[in-house]
């Protein structure tokens, strides 16, 4: 971590623009398991409560994919779960190690194939003991010199996962003439697919989906792209039988004509939905959230959480207390500032406060939030000598 973020991390932070009775954020550093050049983590929680950290290390062949389970105190040793070459890594489209049923894991990243251009593949690999791969195997099954990412993976009943991405079969990638689609599939414990849907068929090209899991069934959200370029912020639902018809979760009116690499976040509990996104509908940039009590059927007017001079990369955790969290990143001129809120079961807002200084610019990436026992845990990339490194916190409530 930077001194600068290491000093505003062991501050006192209190909550700014919060009511005069609004608890306390406290940050400390969270140390993690690589001192090494890294870049792109991500969380995940399993079904023992356990933490799941994973990252990308460049490699003399090319870049591996590892990851560490933490238990509250410690890091287990790292593992790595994929390596190989012609790997396609980048700020914004992030690999992860995702938990399944029991022991098992899953494992997404992209990667070149071979000859020119600027075409990827995603790729997939699962871990039936959380220790030991399998073979990998791409996704889709297109055959296309294409773009395929963002990618999102969640269980699926039966032993089985499923996993949603942005597919440029149809000219949104390397041709750059139609749009990109929103696909998912459905893969056994052997990695077979048993089910393939194409969920919308213009979506926004490189911003990021979400999934998250409700009462009901999954739901999916990402940036959609209607004939007139508004992209504003949909969801899709599993009802049980299908997926029903993207909605939006507001009607921002964001007319944008290139992509803003700026995609939404969701979390669930029970029926309740938080989705969290950036717009800039009316040249004004802003941080929102909408909250559903119906599965994401239908969606309260949206609450205003930042606006001006804020650059997005939005994440969102449904927290084990019942209460809610978003984090984004606030730019200015003089520099960036990762900002944390917490909220009730109401969407009520009980602390706010910057709590890293990070480096301006698309380096840092996209943080990403997982539940700590009395608030949560926040990673991002630092960027140190020109170098990247990756940087936690735990942020507790007080």
């Amino acid at each position: 971590m930077t001194p600068a973020a290491l000093s505003c991390a062991c501050a006192l932070l209190l909550g700014l623009g919060a009511a005069a009775d609004a608890a306390t954020l406290r940050a400390r550093a969270w140390p993690l398991p690589v001192d090494a050049v890294a870049a792109q983590p991500n969380l995940d929680t399993d079904a023992r409560g356990r933490v799941l950290l994973s990252w990308v290390e460049p490699t003399p062949g090319g870049h591996r994919l590892r990851y560490a389970h933490y238990d509250g105190t410690r890091f287990a040793a790292p593992r790595t779960a994929a390596e190989g070459a012609r790997w396609f890594v980048n700020w914004a489209d992030v690999p992860a190690v995702r938990s399944l049923d029991g022991e098992a894991l899953a494992a997404f990243w992209l990667q070149k194939p071979a000859g020119p251009g600027q075409a990827y593949d995603l790729r997939l690999a699962r871990s039936a003991d959380g220790e030991h791969w399998g073979a990998a195997r791409t996704v889709h099954d297109d055959g296309a010199r294409a773009e395929h990412g963002f990618a999102a993976l969640w269980r699926w009943p039966g032993r089985s996962l499923a996993i949603a991405w942005l597919d440029g079969r149809h000219g949104g990638g390397e041709a750059g003439h139609g749009a990109m689609s929103l696909r998912g599939a459905v893969f056994d414990a052997a990695l077979e697919k048993t089910q393939e849907w194409e969920l919308d068929a213009r979506t926004c090209d490189c911003c990021q989906t979400d999934v998250a899991t409700t009462t009901r069934g999954p739901v999916l959200v990402y940036r959609d792209r209607s004939a007139e370029e508004i992209r504003d912020i949909v969801l899709a639902r599993w009802d049980g039988g299908g997926w029903t018809p993207p909605q939006a979760v507001h009607a921002d009116g964001w007319r944008m004509p290139g992509c803003p690499v700026n995609g939404p976040a969701v979390a669930a509990r029970g029926h309740a939905v938080l989705v969290a996104w950036y717009t800039a509908a009316g040249e004004v940039p802003r941080v929102r959230l909408a909250l559903s009590r119906d599965s994401g059927a239908h969606f309260a007017a949206p609450r205003e959480v930042a606006q001006g001079e804020v650059a997005g990369r939005v994440d969102v955790l449904a927290h084990p207390d019942g209460g809610w969290w978003a984090s984004w990143i606030g730019e200015t001129a003089e520099g960036a500032q990762l900002w944390l809120a917490r909220y009730d079961a109401t969407l009520a807002e009980t602390a706010r406060a910057a709590v890293a200084t990070l480096p301006k610019g698309r380096g840092t990436g996209f943080p990403h939030l997982a539940a700590a026992p009395r608030g949560v845990y926040a990673v991002w990339t630092d960027i140190r000598a020109g170098k990247p490194y990756l940087s936690g916190l735990e942020i507790t409530l007080e």
